[in-house]
């Protein structure tokens, strides 16, 4: 059970070792200027390796219980699959339902764990194989695997990484698990911590915070929801920035855009971003240098909201 790519590297090693009977995954979804009906790539990935596949939009459903359940699973695997399971599939597999984490619980359970480790600053995060039980991500742990957090590493970079990882681990483990060699471990009540999907609100740069802040917000935000601010009326998306602690823009208002090595420059509360690459709405991204280039006026204009 997957929707997203960080679903895909486990569901590729799971087709290369084991017997995959049917793939769960979010129905269609709108997506492009067009708005056409999208296939998730963990749907793809099935269709191409002729997999069965089930798209309920509420797994709770009885149709979909039963359309799993005729699947006659030994064990249920889910990575990002974007929904609660609800008691009657737990209690189909005889090995229950495995799930990979990406962070190192308890820290950081919830929708969007990879952007709140970068958003709070973590040196590292990880990923961890668990058991699934009726609460979200609070069943027992297997196994844990850590990695340093990289210091311009943006959510998706990261993301990728931790995806190959926890497919790496979860056929680490798999063969000791179904053997019942594993022991599992309940999650400390110490160290919990709660996330939430990003939403585009929460994508906006506030330049009364530290430089630094903001540019962990940059990185936590790409690819989506994209971090941005406003040029006027126009919505200017930032994509990379890099926080710079020992310089001052010359101007004291928050939000303006000064110069620094050619490259454009935004004061905050402490210190100033330094704006890596950009993208106007409807244009393709540019280098720093490259939008400076094209469009000088911004130096000196003052960003918002």
């Amino acid at each position: 059970m997957g929707t997203p790519e960080f679903a895909l590297p486990s569901l590729k090693m799971l087709c290369a070792r084991y017997p995959v009977v049917g793939v769960v995954t979010q129905p269609d979804r709108p997506a492009g200027r067009g708005r056409r009906l999208l296939a998730s790539p963990v749907k793809q990935l099935a269709l191409a390796e002729g997999i069965p596949v089930c798209q309920p939009e509420r797994l709770k459903r009885l149709a979909a219980v039963e359309r799993v359940r005729d699947w006659l699973p030994d064990l249920i695997v889910v990575a990002a699959f974007g929904q609660i399971l609800p008691p009657a599939v737990l209690e189909i597999p005889r090995y229950g339902v495995l799930n990979v984490h990406a962070s190192l619980l308890p820290r950081w359970r919830g929708a969007a764990p990879i952007q709140a480790a970068i958003l709070a600053g973590d040196a590292v995060t990880g990923v961890t194989i668990m058991q699934l039980d009726a609460g979200l991500d609070t069943g027992p742990l297997l196994a844990k695997r850590e990695v340093a957090i990289e210091p311009e590493e943006t959510a998706g970079e990261l993301e990728e990484r931790l995806a190959q990882l926890g497919a790496e681990l979860l056929m680490e483990i798999l063969p000791e698990y179904l053997a019942g060699n594993l022991r599992l471990q309940p999650q400390p009540q110490q160290g919990i911590t709660m996330t939430r999907r990003l939403s585009k609100q929460a994508a906006a740069l506030d330049w009364g915070r530290p430089a630094e802040e903001l540019a962990r917000q940059v990185r936590a935000c790409a690819p989506q929801p994209g971090a941005y601010t406003l040029w006027g009326e126009q919505r200017l998306k930032i994509l990379r920035s890099r926080a710079l602690r020992e310089f001052e823009c010359p101007s004291a208002e928050l939000g303006t855009v000064c110069v620094w090595q050619n490259l454009p420059a935004v004061a905050t509360a402490e210190g100033a971003l330094l704006l890596l690459q950009l993208q106007m709405a409807g244009k393709r991204p540019l280098n720093g240098a490259a939008f400076l280039r094209g469009r000088r006026a911004i130096v000196g204009a003052v960003l918002g909201p």
